[in-house]
């Protein structure tokens, strides 16, 4: 993962924190907890509320705006009346531009709130938030602004007396449902593409982590957005994910979460009226670690991260990791190692390795999975739920050995700290099990032969490939999967393909 760059200074400065100062930080923040719906804040209409709840400590956060149908209903007319009047969709390129610069650099100004706010909402480490989250959602924010007055549209070649312009043209009002693992990231990367081709956003964030896209819609705002251009409702998936799913205004909807609910969004397009829906859904990650890698202890590094990082709570995780038999062995101690020097702590002090878990209900479900583990696989770390300072949903890094390929734990996503370790005894093998899943988001290849490096990469059903890394990603490429991972794409100038409509323009002129 390349790490979103912030001055040096900048960087210096945020990694000097101690403990204490983040959680003096912590202390003295206040949450917005209304709906952001044409350019302010407002309580449910319903008057509803949930709680935000800090998973590391169960402390209450904040009272949150439940919103549901006639919210989202709200919003969604908001977005469609600043489209039609072109306040934002007919603004001047360089315009449009400048505000979302503007937006970039606050977020950049409130760099430590930003992350304060993921980091004590869903659990990942104040160090990452800090140093790649929130750093991250500015730097999308200013690449994409950059690219709005550096495309261009085209002329089609006709004959004398016909002139044919095909422009690329925003779509309305866009519906953007995020999950809880990056909550600030997954709010930008859908925002910032959507807005920076004219569009109108309501954004759903997930109903576990929604006070960075709260906060963001209040940058937004100051940062020069027009009122109803970019609107937050915070709420259930079962009523304002719905809404937004079924609502007959909504032109496009995209996601970022389960398999399952990917599906749904599908069907509510069907059944309203076949908005496009761009779903980027669930993974399984294979890792191939062969014996020509020359470099494993830098392969075992890169493995630990790209299992426990963010505590497993990353669709593209390499969860499933295939080790050259002739290796194998060794290779596991040295992932036992690391396991255990990774253990979880709180994530607001910097010398914590690992998070909390989102929440109560996702923690339970990865120990479903582990306890059910234990009585199939070999467990050689981990394998625990445990405290800090007698409290929170935390558990440790967890690795399996010798699993089976068609046991559970090479099969299913389960979203947390656990690693399935599985050998192989050829090339054409590795690959065979590391295709055998219904998941095709991303994979990771350790070789330094390079004949093989692109022989493997060829041949693997992923959207992305990592050879000699993980998780390999930037503004300038494409993110997303392939079979029942979706097929939406974020990043990259081909993001915003998704977000406008192809249009045509003939003129019939005298020669």
């Amino acid at each position: 993962m390349a790490c979103p760059a912030i001055s040096e200074d900048r960087r210096q400065n945020v990694l000097n924190y101690k403990y204490q100062d983040w959680k003096t930080r912590a202390g003295q923040l206040t949450f917005r907890g209304q709906a952001f719906i044409d350019g302010k804040f407002t309580d449910a209409i319903s008057g509803r509320t949930f709680n935000s709840i800090n998973p590391a400590t169960g402390q209450v956060l904040s009272a949150v705006a439940e919103c549901d149908a006639a919210d989202v209903d709200l919003a969604v007319a908001a977005g469609r009346r600043a489209f039609e009047d072109g306040r934002w969709s007919r603004m001047a390129p360089g315009d449009r531009k400048a505000v979302l610069l503007k937006l970039a650099d606050l977020i950049r100004a409130n760099l430590e709130e930003m992350a304060l706010l993921d980091s004590l909402d869903m659990g990942k480490l104040i160090t990452d938030a800090v140093t790649i989250d929130a750093p991250g959602s500015a730097h999308f924010f200013q690449w994409y602004a950059e690219c709005i007055d550096k495309i261009y549209d085209e002329v089609a070649p006709t004959g004398p007396g016909d002139l044919a312009l095909i422009s690329r043209v925003p779509l309305g009002v866009v519906g953007a449902v995020t999950p809880w693992n990056f909550p600030l990231d997954m709010a930008t990367w859908k925002a910032a593409a959507a807005l920076a081709a004219g569009n109108s956003v309501v954004l759903k964030p997930a109903e576990q982590s929604p006070l960075s896209a709260l906060r963001l819609a209040e940058l937004a705002a100051e940062a020069g957005v027009p009122d109803g251009v970019f609107n937050v409702v915070p709420g259930f998936g079962v009523t304002a994910g719905q809404a937004l799913g079924l609502h007959m205004d909504v032109d496009c909807l995209t996601f970022t979460g389960s398999t399952a609910i990917g599906k749904m969004f599908m069907q509510y397009s069907g059944q309203s009226n076949l908005k496009q829906i761009w779903p980027e859904t669930g993974g399984k990650s294979p890792n191939l670690i062969f014996a020509d890698c020359e470099d494993l202890d830098t392969a075992a590094d890169m493995a630990a991260f790209g299992i426990f990082f963010n505590q497993g709570e990353v669709c593209s995780a390499n969860s499933r990791l295939y080790v050259e038999r002739s290796i194998k062995d060794a290779f596991v101690e040295k992932m036992i190692a690391r396991a255990e020097a990774m253990q979880p702590g709180d994530p607001l002090d910097p010398a914590s390795k690992m998070g909390a878990i989102v929440d109560e209900k996702q923690t339970q479900g990865i120990m479903r999975f582990v306890q059910e583990g234990k009585a199939s696989a070999n467990l050689v770390t981990g394998g625990d739920r445990v405290t800090v300072n007698g409290k929170g949903c935390f558990i440790q890094p967890t690795i399996f050995d010798d699993v089976n390929h068609d046991n559970p734990l090479a099969r299913d996503e389960i979203f947390g700290p656990v690693l399935s370790i599985i050998p192989f005894d050829s090339e054409a093998e590795a690959v065979s099990m590391a295709n055998d899943s219904i998941y095709g988001l991303a994979a990771s290849v350790w070789t330094n032969n390079l004949s093989r490096a692109c022989r493997v990469s060829e041949k693997l059903h992923v959207g992305t490939v990592s050879v000699n890394t993980v998780d390999a990603l930037s503004a300038q490429t494409p993110f997303g999967g392939m079979k029942q991972s979706g097929f939406g794409r974020d990043l990259s100038l081909h993001s915003l393909e998704k977000y406008t409509a192809l249009k045509t323009t003939w003129i019939k002129y005298k020669t």
